[in-house]
């Protein structure tokens, strides 16, 4: 196996070492010395930027070194309400999803729909971490978000499933890389010690927007319809969006003029930059993973619409082609490319590597028991959409409330292990565990909520301190490199999820609709199967729809069962953490918080 390249902008090879910064031992209190997270002389504090650092690095350490305090903190009032127009279309867009592929009469293509843009979302931010490296935080910020308003207005002109399916694609892409790119600027210009809090800041929009998205997509569902929803924010969002790239731009022109900035020349053609950005990105391993991932999930949801379900042609050829593809991909990383498109050598360090499994497990267990859990609430529990969709977002509202006192605890005491390890992963174990038994038609909805409070409360502790220790294992050139990896393993463990919830519906939902509705009502059970709004039309108390809440319940028992046991490995991913004191590590340069 040949040595690992550097990203874009590096003129040394990447080592475990390198990229962790522990030159340092730990103490025997697990506490790191002073000097842990230094990877060169350039990190110390007597110069305006890291010179060895990538070119959009240095971009945003020479922006932080000319702003003033109020505009920093204009950034961040900027980077919040974007963050609550986007809260505000994604929470409505989960409500309007049901209702959108039941139109199409493909109502159990709800999850398959989220499969595909979760791999392309997730797997486009290693990318896009190299783009926002080597071309800054504004471009890629910029393009993120003509990429989601683009979704936005596909998913306003569709006419199909397919084309939803597609625009799905484009403005997950578009919403996950601007948010990250916002993360990461929030990275750039806060220290270690607050940045858990700085994140749990910028998330908390979702405790207000639980309260506005129900109604919202009521009113557009009974109105105009959900095509006038998607049309209305793919205006919104551009508009909200482009002033924060404005400023840090006019901030970066500042940083140039005052000459902290060091000049870069390529030296290079247009097509030679064409040429070497293809390798740099590893734009053909990016094809092979996305290709083979997306091919060998997509059938475990689509064989029931097949006439010979697993044994249809299309079906063996889609995992058969996927796996070879995955396959591919692996030979060509070990042999074949120049630049590998998985920083490999940052998995080697058992901080980095812990953390990417308990955020991909986590993601898995989520998409796994929240598919179809609104429209579990509409029809076994009877609620509306407005009441379903407050149930629904108790995980936003507790998770980013408690992100905030989790945040204050870490500035506060510079630990994050400890929270992580014997309050956030338990409580959620005992919040997935209980809904096993409590997620029954016949069971009272307060012991629903009472879950999701528990699962909140664990979420807001666990995402929080996943993501710090991925950061605070490194340094500052490569936090944006740490959290793609993070979010990679996020997308691709949701995608997962969101494929094995597909397959245990469309493998238990109809057999259960078989089972338990009315011989005078079996004729009806294909349709009632792929459409929400047929759901609902069965009055309750009829034996008809109490025989379609059963079968939810049936379903939606063996889904909680599967995301308990996988949350098995989160205690592993975080045992896997050194304890890591965060208190006295600034990592960034310039006016920071």
């Amino acid at each position: 196996m040949r040595d690992l390249r550097a990203p874009a902008g590096l003129q040394r090879p990447i080592t475990p070492a390198a990229l962790t910064g522990q030159a340092a031992p730990e103490s025997k209190e697990g506490q790191t010395h002073s000097n842990e997270h230094s990877v060169t002389d350039s990190e110390s504090d007597d110069e305006a930027v890291h010179k060895d650092a990538q070119v959009g690095v240095q971009k945003i350490e020479a922006t932080a070194q000319v702003w003033t305090k109020s505009t920093l903190i204009t950034v961040y009032i900027m980077i919040w309400f974007i963050y609550f127009i986007n809260a505000t279309e994604q929470g409505m867009t989960g409500n309007l999803t049901p209702y959108v592929t039941s139109s199409f009469q493909l109502h159990s293509l709800t999850a398959a729909t989220s499969i595909m843009s979760s791999i392309i979302g997730g797997l486009f931010k290693l990318p896009l971490a190299k783009i926002i490296d080597v071309w800054g935080r504004p471009q890629g910020f910029l393009a993120m978000t003509a990429c989601l308003t683009l979704g936005l207005v596909m998913m306003a002109a569709c006419n199909d499933v397919q084309i939803y399916a597609a625009a799905q694609v484009l403005y997950w892409l578009g919403y996950n890389g601007q948010g990250y790119v916002m993360g990461i600027v929030v990275a750039d210009t806060s220290s270690l010690r607050n940045r858990g809090f700085m994140f749990a800041f910028i998330s908390s929009p979702y405790i207000a927007t639980v309260w506005i998205t129900g109604p919202l997509a009521t009113a557009f569902l009974n109105g105009p319809g959900f095509r006038w929803a998607f049309g209305a924010f793919a205006i919104i969002t551009p508009v909200i969006s482009l002033p924060l790239y404005i400023l840090l731009q006019w901030n970066y022109r500042k940083a140039v003029k005052a000459g902290v900035m060091p000049q870069h020349d390529s030296g290079r053609t247009v097509p030679q930059s064409i040429k070497y950005y293809a390798i740099e990105y590893d734009v053909f391993g990016l094809l092979l993973i996305c290709g083979g991932l997306a091919l060998f999930l997509l059938p475990f949801s689509l064989y029931s619409y097949q006439a010979r379900g697993w044994q249809s042609p299309m079906i063996i050829c889609m995992i058969v082609f996927g796996a070879l593809l995955l396959i591919a991909f692996g030979l060509w990383e070990a042999y074949l490319a120049p630049v590998t498109f998985m920083p490999w050598a940052l998995l080697a360090d058992r901080t980095v590597l812990g953390a990417n499994i308990l955020a991909a497990v986590l993601f898995f267990e989520f998409y796994i028991w929240n598919s179809y859990f609104t429209s579990f609430l509409q029809v076994a529990m009877g609620l509306s959409i407005t009441q379903s969709s407050y149930i629904a977002n108790i995980y936003s509202i507790g998770a980013c409330f408690w992100a905030l006192i989790c945040g204050a605890l870490i500035r506060w005491h510079g630990k994050f292990k400890a929270q992580s390890l014997y309050f956030g992963v338990p409580i959620t174990i005992l919040g997935v565990g209980l809904m096993i038994h409590f997620r029954q038609p016949d069971q009272n909805i307060g012991f629903i909520i009472m879950c999701q409070i528990f699962i909140a409360f664990g979420g807001g502790t666990l995402v929080i301190c996943e993501q710090l220790a991925a950061m605070a294992a490194t340094s500052h050139q490569y936090v944006a490199v740490v959290l793609a990896v993070e979010g990679m393993f996020s997308s691709v463990g949701g995608a997962i999820g969101s494929t094995v919830a597909a397959a245990i519906w469309t493998g238990t939902f109809l057999p259960n609709l078989y089972k338990y509705l009315p011989a005078d009502e079996q004729v009806n059970a294909t349709t009632i199967y792929g459409d929400l709004v047929t759901q609902l039309s069965y009055a309750k108390g009829t034996e008809a729809r109490a025989g379609i809440d059963r079968a939810y319940g049936e379903t939606q028992k063996i889904m909680c069962v599967a995301a308990t046991a996988a949350l098995v490995l989160a205690i592993a991913g975080v045992m896997m953490w050194r304890d890591i004191n965060v208190k006295h590590n600034k990592q960034g340069k310039g006016l920071v918080f």
